[in-house]
């Protein structure tokens, strides 16, 4: 038996097929190579035609299945992981209306600031857990105010995940977990949430059917099937928006363990079982995946969106050698020239639209300090990194008022984590253990599928075959150091937003 799971993000597609009843990893494919395309129509704009992540699932799957055909035949259950808070619009036919609005673009933010103050900040916290920003419910509400023709063939919005869920099953749907992180799920009711609907007189048809996170959610099409080398009518058993899976995909399902991850953003996820939030909406509460209404768990979520972001710039216009772009490992060896500290060199890292722990402030990204007699990109190399991991610390001191203490972190050992000065900036800046595990989101999907098609008794069954690789720890005595890199950076942003 196999279980095949998809991760969708915004820069690739990835798919993993998985043994059953070893847990071991048969095989995993990711399409395009390199990175996905994304489209800015105008400045703080992001969007992806949902056509592209189809073709290439289509890609990805037909490699595993054209390597391991047996195995492939042999699938019994797909689940599905996908970039949170993007907007797909369909009309009654399935066709797509418009490119998909994604996760980075901040053009709904001033609506849902707006609804923010008109409903009364304690009244959305209360049954939402979070200021409408510019997530899901936001994006839908702009298309209705600024492409209203448009706005009017729409028969159903759904999250990215639903979309790759319709294309293999041909059955519309959605989740509790995904319409909390799209801010339309009133919590203290257990069910969407008609207060901003109502507020922005948005349809409630509009909302696709609710299916469970984990469980039956459609049969996978003959002709899909065909074409994507599987057997018809295997079950779609699992989805869920990438953040809570990847934290799924680490075991981090109970009250007080963190995970991270560091790709195209970066994030720090905690697990609470009471609805708590934080009253500035600078880091975000959503349904985990594991939540039951008798058994309450919340996700809580830190994203900075420019991290591996930030990075792949820096690759593609600074460190470019004979027309050709240096690979990581070689950038990580020129930061490793460099003290920590960088000499006085600090980044800012929020290159990638308006950064929900900054207030929806969207800053860009900033080198500050810089000497011209002195620096060099090895210390831009440094500095970038050390400004990755100072953002996600002033997130996760946001997170401990919340009463998350991220005492132990779990992470993937792959994107930045790979490199040494990354993952041990971010254990000394936020005195955490890290630990890493040789697992990822697609990885964590198929897990989630068997459980979802009851392969799995527990969720702790479905995790046989996962090795724990590194641990790192804080270096206890360079702790008043790197306190006192954080506090130099630290300085440096306040600056930029008094400014």
């Amino acid at each position: 038996m196999y279980l095949l799971g998809y991760d969708l993000g915004s820069s690739s597609l990835k798919a993993t097929l998985l043994r059953a009843d070893t847990g071991q990893v048969v095989a995993s494919a990711q399409s395009p190579a390199t990175e996905m395309g994304m489209q800015a129509p105008q400045p703080g704009w992001a969007e992806q035609d949902p056509a592209l992540w189809w073709q290439h699932l289509v890609a990805a799957t037909q490699q595993l299945a054209a390597a391991h055909p047996q195995a492939a035949a042999q699938v019994k259950a797909i689940g599905i992981a996908y970039q949170m808070h993007g907007l797909v619009v369909v009309n009654r036919q399935g066709q797509v209306l418009r490119p998909a609005i994604i996760w980075c673009d901040s053009r709904a933010v001033p609506l849902g600031e707006a609804a923010f103050a008109q409903l009364g900040p304690e009244r959305c916290l209360r049954h939402l857990l979070n200021s409408p920003g510019n997530f899901t419910a936001a994006k839908l509400r702009w298309v209705q105010q600024n492409q209203p023709e448009l706005f009017a063939q729409i028969d159903k919005m759904m999250l990215p995940g639903d979309y790759l869920g319709y294309r293999l099953t041909g059955e519309l749907g959605t989740t509790a977990s995904g319409l909390s992180e799209g801010i339309l799920w009133d919590f203290p009711a257990e069910a969407p949430a008609q207060l901003l609907l109502d507020h922005w007189q948005l349809p409630a048809h509009l909302l696709p059917p609710l299916l469970p996170t984990f469980g039956p959610q459609g049969q996978l099409l003959a002709s899909v099937a065909t074409e994507l080398g599987l057997p018809a009518g295997t079950p779609v058993t699992y989805r869920a928006g990438d953040q809570p899976n990847n934290a799924y995909s680490l075991q981090v399902w109970q009250p007080g363990e963190v995970a991270a991850t560091a790709g195209t953003s970066g994030v720090v996820y905690g697990i609470n079982n009471a609805f708590r939030y934080d009253p500035a909406s600078r880091v975000n509460t959503f349904l985990h995946v594991t939540h039951q209404a008798a058994q309450p768990a919340t996700g809580t979520l830190l994203c900075v969106n420019g991290t591996g972001s930030q990075n792949s710039w820096l690759r593609a216009n600074l460190f470019a050698q004979a027309g050709a772009a240096l690979p990581y490992p070689q950038i990580n060896q020129l930061a490793g020239q460099v003290p920590p500290g960088s000499e006085g060199l600090v980044v800012l890292p929020f290159g990638n639209g308006a950064e929900r722990p900054l207030g929806n402030r969207d800053l860009g990204g900033s080198l500050h300090g810089l000497q011209f007699n002195s620096h060099t990109r090895a210390h831009v190399a440094r500095a970038a990194q050390e400004g990755i991991a100072a953002a996600l610390r002033y997130g996760v001191d946001i997170m401990r008022g919340l009463g998350i203490e991220a005492r132990t972190v779990r992470a993937g050992d792959a994107n930045m984590f790979l490199s040494p000065i990354f993952a041990q900036t971010f254990a000394n800046f936020t005195g955490s253990v890290v630990e890493l595990y040789n697992t990822d989101g697609s990885q964590g999907a198929a897990r989630a599928a068997g459980v979802g098609a009851g392969i799995f008794a527990s969720h702790a069954e479905a995790f046989a075959g996962l090795a724990r690789t590194r641990t790192i720890e804080p270096e206890v005595a360079q702790t008043e150091r790197y306190q006192a890199i954080y506090a130099r950076w630290l300085a440096c942003l306040e600056r930029e937003l008094a400014s």
